[in-house]
């Protein structure tokens, strides 16, 4: 499900937190699905489930999953979320391709590799 690099330079929750996020936006866990409760998700990992719970609010507040209380975590089919996302993504894009034309990345190879990744998909 999700794997840590504990060499990695980003901090533990937010390796969760891409992780779960990941899951989400490639359909391996579709919206209404469960995710595992904090404490189970920590032990599975062997984390503190502080850190756990980071990474949940975080998505939460992206809106990528929503809480019940009592019944846990799901994963969020919210097309509102997913708009006010999409926006920021696409705006994120925008400012990685300007910065990789000033570094001399070509138009063919950037859409190389637009190819390359929708085929991976």
């Amino acid at each position: 499900m999700i794997s840590l690099n504990y060499r990695d330079s980003r901090p533990i929750y937010e390796q969760i937190k891409d992780g779960l996020r990941k899951l989400i936006v490639t359909g391996a866990m579709p919206p209404g699905e469960k995710l595992p409760s904090v404490r189970a998700l920590a032990m599975q990992l062997s984390i503190n489930p502080n850190t756990i719970q980071r990474a949940y609010n975080e998505l939460e507040s992206d809106g990528y999953i929503y809480s019940v209380p009592g019944k846990g975590s799901f994963a969020s089919g919210n097309l509102d979320a997913d708009a006010a996302r999409k926006k920021e993504l696409l705006g994120q894009v925008r400012e990685m391709i300007a910065e990789l034309r000033y570094l001399g990345v070509s138009r063919q190879e950037l859409l190389a590799l637009m190819e390359e990744e929708e085929e991976r998909l």
